[in-house]
């Protein structure tokens, strides 16, 4: 029955990538409906499937292309009809929904703040000159090769485990994590130190978990918006704005933090040359509802600070 509730005999599927993060942002949506609808687990069917991203572990995300890296097969089995929702962390999904598809649905946003993760330095300003830094971001390598050119970046891929490991086996003495993935899994004591946006400013819609639906299902449309999260969706939607007006992409460094104060949306950006030699920042205020206009209206300030060739490698 197209309109019936999700149950034992019909769950709703929710896809989701297989890492343990990916797994606790799908089980934390389950839990959220259970608890708006009064359903039962049995109602729900948490669905797993390979992404891009992490079946290629051996190269730099730029290297093995294009937006959509970690969402792009979720998406197609959800406009397959093979699952009902999609569960994505914000900061990796794409500004731009395939034709269908639709974001309509956040839950409450966690610690937007990027970790500072190393077995024996306490905090960034304690890095000896020098030392070796791992990190898959560019928007972090960026920035800190703008703010320490001394240290020797690497690549440092997978997920929280896989990292941890690596800094174990001494492949990089630090590493940064998003606070909120290590909130999230239980592993907050794993941050030496959190590094506050003002110096370091997170990845857009760092924090936030997004639901995606299909545009013409009114059934599911009709259970997200109980656990939807209003003023996650104003800051993330402006800070998605931002991002979509720079054509942003993981191959591309680019930060914003978007925060509330009353009926005002204040909203940071930066972006930066993929080598860190240079930064341009700004931030705009206006009302909350018009978010997404006071994310484009930043990124094109900066677009017109940034000399040609800005985001280009060299």
């Amino acid at each position: 029955m197209k309109n019936a509730p999700p149950s034992p005999a019909q769950p709703l599927r929710i896809g989701t990538r297989g890492s343990p993060l990916a797994l606790w942002q799908a089980h934390e949506v389950r839990r959220s409906l259970m608890v708006a609808h009064d359903l039962p687990e049995a109602a729900f069917e948490v669905v797993v499937i390979k992404v891009t991203g992490d079946m290629i572990q051996d190269r730099a995300l730029k290297d093995i292309g294009g937006k959509g890296l970690f969402t792009r097969e979720i998406e197609e089995a959800l406009l397959a009809g093979s699952i009902d929702i999609a569960v994505h962390s914000m900061k990796d999904m794409p500004t731009i929904q395939p034709d269908g598809l639709v974001l309509e649905c956040y839950l409450p946003r966690e610690d937007v703040r990027d970790a500072f993760v190393s077995p024996g330095v306490a905090r960034l300003a304690d890095l000896p000159q020098g030392a070796v830094v791992g990190s898959s971001s560019l928007r972090r390598r960026a920035q800190l090769a703008l703010r320490r050119p001394d240290l020797t970046l690497v690549e440092f891929r997978g997920n929280v485990q896989t990292r941890m490991k690596k800094l174990d086996d001494g492949v990089a003495v630090a590493t940064f994590l998003a606070m909120a993935g290590l909130n999230r899994l239980g592993m907050a004591h794993v941050a030496r130190s959190a590094i506050e946006p003002e110096e370091m400013l997170p990845a857009v819609a760092q924090g936030a978990i997004g639901v995606e639906q299909r545009a013409d299902d009114a059934r599911v449309r009709g259970l997200l918006d109980a656990i939807h999260c209003t003023p996650t969706g104003q800051r993330v939607n402006a800070e998605r704005a931002f991002l979509r007006e720079l054509d942003g992409s993981c191959e591309t460094p680019i930060a914003a933090l978007a925060l509330l104060e009353g009926d005002t949306l204040w909203l940071r950006g930066e972006i930066l040359r993929p080598d860190g030699s240079e930064s341009l920042a700004d931030d705009i205020r206006g009302p909350v509802a018009d978010g997404p206009g006071l994310g484009r209206a930043l990124a094109q300030t900066l677009l017109g600070r940034a000399p040609r060739g800005f985001f280009d490698w060299r």
